[in-house]
Protein backbone atom coordinates (compact mmCIF):
# COMPACT_ATOMS: atom_id res chain seq x y z
CA UNK A 1 0.00 0.00 0.00
CA UNK A 2 2.85 2.36 0.79
CA UNK A 3 4.33 1.74 -2.66
CA UNK A 4 1.02 2.66 -4.31
CA UNK A 5 0.72 5.81 -2.18
CA UNK A 6 4.27 6.88 -3.01
CA UNK A 7 3.64 6.24 -6.72
CA UNK A 8 0.50 8.37 -6.68
CA UNK A 9 2.36 11.08 -4.77
CA UNK A 10 5.16 11.23 -7.35
CA UNK A 11 2.69 11.17 -10.24
CA UNK A 12 0.71 14.07 -8.78
CA UNK A 13 3.88 16.06 -8.13
CA UNK A 14 5.01 15.39 -11.68
CA UNK A 15 1.79 16.96 -12.97
CA UNK A 16 2.46 20.30 -11.29
CA UNK A 17 4.72 21.70 -14.02
CA UNK A 18 2.33 20.79 -16.91
CA UNK A 19 -0.61 22.23 -14.95
CA UNK A 20 1.21 25.53 -14.34
CA UNK A 21 2.29 25.71 -18.00
CA UNK A 22 -1.27 25.08 -19.22
CA UNK A 23 -2.60 27.64 -16.75
CA UNK A 24 -0.23 30.27 -18.12
CA UNK A 25 -1.22 29.38 -21.70
CA UNK A 26 -4.90 29.65 -20.80
CA UNK A 27 -4.27 32.99 -19.10
CA UNK A 28 -2.55 34.32 -22.23
CA UNK A 29 -5.46 33.02 -24.33
CA UNK A 30 -7.93 34.72 -21.98
CA UNK A 31 -6.10 38.06 -22.24
CA UNK A 32 -6.08 37.81 -26.04
CA UNK A 33 -9.80 37.01 -25.90
CA UNK A 34 -10.48 40.12 -23.79
CA UNK A 35 -8.58 42.34 -26.24
CA UNK A 36 -10.43 40.95 -29.27
CA UNK A 37 -13.73 41.02 -27.36
CA UNK A 38 -13.69 44.81 -26.94
CA UNK A 39 -12.88 45.36 -30.61
CA UNK A 40 -15.68 43.01 -31.59
CA UNK A 41 -18.07 44.70 -29.16
CA UNK A 42 -17.77 48.13 -30.82
CA UNK A 43 -17.88 46.65 -34.33
CA UNK A 44 -20.99 44.61 -33.55
CA UNK A 45 -22.74 47.51 -31.86
CA UNK A 46 -22.34 49.65 -34.97
CA UNK A 47 -23.46 46.82 -37.26
CA UNK A 48 -26.44 45.95 -35.05
CA UNK A 49 -27.63 49.58 -35.03
CA UNK A 50 -27.58 49.68 -38.83
CA UNK A 51 -29.33 46.32 -39.12
CA UNK A 52 -32.01 47.28 -36.58
CA UNK A 53 -32.68 50.52 -38.44
CA UNK A 54 -33.16 48.55 -41.67
CA UNK A 55 -35.46 45.97 -40.09
CA UNK A 56 -37.60 48.66 -38.49
CA UNK A 57 -37.77 50.72 -41.70
CA UNK A 58 -40.09 50.33 -44.64
CA UNK A 59 -40.24 46.92 -46.39
CA UNK A 60 -39.52 48.56 -49.75
CA UNK A 61 -36.10 49.72 -48.58
CA UNK A 62 -35.21 46.49 -46.75
CA UNK A 63 -33.62 44.54 -49.61
CA UNK A 64 -31.60 47.45 -51.01
CA UNK A 65 -30.42 48.34 -47.52
CA UNK A 66 -29.44 44.73 -46.81
CA UNK A 67 -27.51 44.56 -50.09
CA UNK A 68 -25.59 47.69 -49.13
CA UNK A 69 -24.90 46.31 -45.67
CA UNK A 70 -23.83 42.88 -46.91
CA UNK A 71 -21.41 44.52 -49.37
CA UNK A 72 -19.13 44.93 -46.33
CA UNK A 73 -18.68 41.16 -46.42
CA UNK A 74 -15.24 41.40 -48.07
CA UNK A 75 -13.90 43.89 -45.52
CA UNK A 76 -15.58 42.45 -42.42
CA UNK A 77 -15.91 38.68 -42.62
CA UNK A 78 -18.18 38.20 -39.62
CA UNK A 79 -20.53 35.20 -39.68
CA UNK A 80 -23.51 37.59 -39.71
CA UNK A 81 -22.41 39.44 -42.86
CA UNK A 82 -21.36 36.23 -44.62
CA UNK A 83 -24.73 34.65 -43.91
CA UNK A 84 -26.61 37.82 -44.82
CA UNK A 85 -24.81 38.04 -48.16
CA UNK A 86 -25.52 34.38 -48.91
CA UNK A 87 -29.20 34.79 -47.95
CA UNK A 88 -29.57 37.59 -50.47
CA UNK A 89 -27.92 35.50 -53.19
CA UNK A 90 -30.06 32.41 -52.47
CA UNK A 91 -33.23 34.18 -51.35
CA UNK A 92 -35.45 32.09 -53.64
CA UNK A 93 -34.23 28.69 -52.46
CA UNK A 94 -35.83 27.48 -49.21
CA UNK A 95 -33.39 24.59 -48.76
CA UNK A 96 -30.42 26.95 -49.12
CA UNK A 97 -31.90 29.33 -46.57
CA UNK A 98 -32.29 26.52 -44.03
CA UNK A 99 -28.74 25.36 -44.70
CA UNK A 100 -27.32 28.88 -44.30
CA UNK A 101 -29.12 29.45 -41.00
CA UNK A 102 -27.93 26.07 -39.71
CA UNK A 103 -24.36 26.85 -40.77
CA UNK A 104 -24.58 30.20 -38.99
CA UNK A 105 -25.51 28.41 -35.77
CA UNK A 106 -22.54 26.06 -36.23
CA UNK A 107 -20.20 29.04 -36.71
CA UNK A 108 -21.67 30.68 -33.61
CA UNK A 109 -21.12 27.52 -31.54
CA UNK A 110 -17.54 27.30 -32.80
CA UNK A 111 -16.91 30.90 -31.71
CA UNK A 112 -18.56 30.31 -28.33
CA UNK A 113 -16.35 27.26 -27.83
CA UNK A 114 -13.30 29.43 -27.09
CA UNK A 115 -15.01 31.09 -24.13
CA UNK A 116 -16.65 27.84 -23.02
CA UNK A 117 -13.29 26.04 -22.82
CA UNK A 118 -11.83 28.80 -20.66
CA UNK A 119 -14.88 28.73 -18.38
CA UNK A 120 -14.69 24.95 -17.88
CA UNK A 121 -10.98 24.09 -17.98
CA UNK A 122 -9.73 27.14 -16.02
CA UNK A 123 -11.23 26.04 -12.67
CA UNK A 124 -10.09 22.45 -13.22
CA UNK A 125 -6.49 23.48 -13.77
CA UNK A 126 -6.72 25.96 -10.88
CA UNK A 127 -7.98 23.22 -8.56
CA UNK A 128 -5.26 20.81 -9.66
CA UNK A 129 -2.67 23.55 -9.16
CA UNK A 130 -4.07 24.08 -5.67
CA UNK A 131 -4.19 20.48 -4.52
CA UNK A 132 -0.88 19.23 -5.94
CA UNK A 133 1.38 21.55 -3.85
CA UNK A 134 -0.65 20.85 -0.71
CA UNK A 135 0.99 17.43 -0.35
CA UNK A 136 4.57 18.77 -0.27
CA UNK A 137 3.36 21.64 1.94
CA UNK A 138 2.02 19.18 4.53
CA UNK A 139 5.25 17.16 4.30
CA UNK A 140 7.23 20.36 4.89
CA UNK A 141 5.00 21.23 7.86
CA UNK A 142 5.53 17.78 9.38
CA UNK A 143 9.28 18.08 8.90
CA UNK A 144 9.36 21.60 10.33
CA UNK A 145 10.49 23.08 7.00
CA UNK A 146 8.38 26.24 7.04
CA UNK A 147 10.13 27.74 4.01
CA UNK A 148 9.14 24.78 1.84
CA UNK A 149 5.60 24.85 3.19
CA UNK A 150 5.27 28.60 2.52
CA UNK A 151 6.56 28.20 -1.05
CA UNK A 152 4.13 25.39 -1.85
CA UNK A 153 1.22 27.28 -0.33
CA UNK A 154 2.17 30.31 -2.44
CA UNK A 155 2.07 28.15 -5.59
CA UNK A 156 -1.29 26.70 -4.52
CA UNK A 157 -2.90 30.11 -3.99
CA UNK A 158 -1.41 31.58 -7.18
CA UNK A 159 -2.73 28.77 -9.38
CA UNK A 160 -6.17 29.12 -7.79
CA UNK A 161 -6.30 32.83 -8.57
CA UNK A 162 -5.10 32.38 -12.16
CA UNK A 163 -7.57 29.54 -12.76
CA UNK A 164 -10.50 31.55 -11.42
CA UNK A 165 -9.50 34.66 -13.40
CA UNK A 166 -9.35 32.61 -16.59
CA UNK A 167 -12.74 31.08 -15.83
CA UNK A 168 -14.27 34.50 -15.05
CA UNK A 169 -13.13 35.87 -18.41
CA UNK A 170 -14.55 32.80 -20.13
CA UNK A 171 -17.92 33.04 -18.37
CA UNK A 172 -18.39 36.78 -18.95
CA UNK A 173 -17.46 36.66 -22.64
CA UNK A 174 -19.58 33.53 -23.11
CA UNK A 175 -22.68 35.20 -21.66
CA UNK A 176 -22.31 38.32 -23.79
CA UNK A 177 -21.55 36.41 -26.98
CA UNK A 178 -24.52 34.10 -26.46
CA UNK A 179 -26.79 37.17 -26.42
CA UNK A 180 -25.09 38.51 -29.56
CA UNK A 181 -25.58 35.31 -31.51
CA UNK A 182 -29.13 34.76 -30.26
CA UNK A 183 -30.15 38.21 -31.47
CA UNK A 184 -28.34 37.82 -34.79
CA UNK A 185 -29.91 34.40 -35.34
CA UNK A 186 -33.34 35.89 -34.69
CA UNK A 187 -32.64 38.74 -37.15
CA UNK A 188 -31.42 36.33 -39.82
CA UNK A 189 -34.52 34.17 -39.50
CA UNK A 190 -36.70 37.28 -39.81
CA UNK A 191 -34.76 38.43 -42.90
CA UNK A 192 -34.98 34.97 -44.48
CA UNK A 193 -38.74 34.93 -43.96
CA UNK A 194 -39.13 38.46 -45.38
CA UNK A 195 -37.08 37.56 -48.46
CA UNK A 196 -39.12 34.38 -48.91
CA UNK A 197 -42.39 36.31 -48.68
CA UNK A 198 -41.11 38.84 -51.20
CA UNK A 199 -40.21 36.08 -53.68
CA UNK A 200 -43.63 34.49 -53.19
Amino acid sequence: METISNTLFWISNGLLVPVVVFLLLFLIRALILVASFFGEFFRRRELQQKLTALLEGSPAQLKSGLETLSARNDADGTPLLRTLHALLVHSGDAAWRERLLANYEIDAEKELGHSRILAKIGPMLGLMGTLIPMGPALVGLAAGDLASMAYNMQVAFATTVVGMLTAAIGVITLQVKQRWYARESNDLEFIAQKLSDEKA
